[in-house]
């Protein structure tokens, strides 16, 4: 039996052509399958559809009123099911990422350029945040993506790392000379410190290190950026904790200075995250790609990681 959705097309394809023979051919059926068709619909909805003459087929008052409904329904169908191919070719769509300042800017761009060139009609919407307003972004529904600082603690979330970093210790001028021996973390305790608030989670991974061994901080400055950390590293206020590749420019131009640690501290990660119980979109999907294909790259060839 045909279904519903079936017998309009079949009862529109049959209006527009006033004869059965005639949209039988356009359907490539049977002209007493067409027929039987339209008995069935007319049978279901309990009202006559057509006037049958020798010369064909005429609407009757109801089957225009209906025709008019039934040809608007099937375009808006068309419509969608296009919109739908657009979406899966990615010549139309969006992409919803959530991530931080810093990791965009040092971490996200290159990727995100090499995305837009491949798909510039893939609308592209940034959610700034933490780590942990990223995570609810995803699991809200307002992010596709996230790009964050790892480790993150959340069964929901697929994770996966993409490149490691590390967290250093750096002054400006005022403070230069103690590059000349090896730090303790206790010693770091004796100057000024100049940290990233507690909601970041590159702060709180650091601090939970330092406190496995002993050591509590009491920053002097709790900032909400990490170029604000820099800075105030950079004009003497204290001794700043930060992401040494996302520092490279100031360490590089000597305007701070890395200073040196009895112990280091681990390397972390920062990575993608996305809900394991949702499927992907196509654009995030691609998205992922892209990054997952570039650091196989990198790990195939570790001189572009200089």
């Amino acid at each position: 039996m045909i279904g519903k959705l079936d017998l309009y097309r079949v009862f529109s394809i049959v209006a527009k052509n006033s004869s059965f023979s005639r949209a039988a051919k356009d359907l490539f059926m049977t002209q007493p399958a067409v027929s039987q068709a339209m008995m069935q619909l007319e049978g279901e909805l309990g009202t006559r559809l057509f006037n049958r003459t020798p010369k064909g087929v005429t609407l009757t008052t109801e089957g225009k009123l209906l025709f008019e409904y039934t040809n608007s329904a099937l375009g808006l169908l068309d419509a969608g099911e296009e919109k739908l191919l657009e979406f899966k070719n990615l010549t139309t769509g969006q992409l919803k990422i959530g991530v931080g300042d810093t990791i965009s800017r040092f971490f996200l761009m290159p990727y995100l350029e090499s995305f837009h060139t491949m798909y510039p009609n893939i609308k592209l919407q940034m959610l700034n945040g933490t780590t942990s307003e990223i995570c609810n972004f995803i699991k809200s529904g307002e992010a596709d993506v996230g790009l964050c600082n790892f480790p993150i603690e959340d069964v929901s979330l697929q994770l996966t790392a993409c490149t490691e970093v590390q967290d250093i210790f750096v002054c400006g001028e005022k403070y230069k000379t103690l590059k000349s021996k090896s730090l303790s973390f206790a010693d770091l305790l004796k100057f000024p410190l100049i940290f990233l608030e507690k909601k970041s989670n590159s702060r709180n991974y650091v601090e939970t290190y330092l406190m496995s061994k002993g050591i509590q901080i009491a920053p002097e400055f709790e900032l909400g950026s990490h170029d604000l950390v820099l800075e105030f590293a950079r004009s003497n206020l204290g001794i700043a904790c930060v992401t040494k590749e996302f520092s490279k420019d100031y360490l590089q131009r000597g305007l701070l200075y890395e200073l040196p640690l009895v112990e280091s501290i681990p390397n972390r990660s920062i990575g993608m995250c996305y809900l394991k119980s949702v499927p992907l979109s196509r654009a995030a999907t691609k998205f992922i790609e892209i990054i997952e294909r570039k650091q196989a790259r990198k790990q195939i060839n570790p001189r572009t990681l200089k």
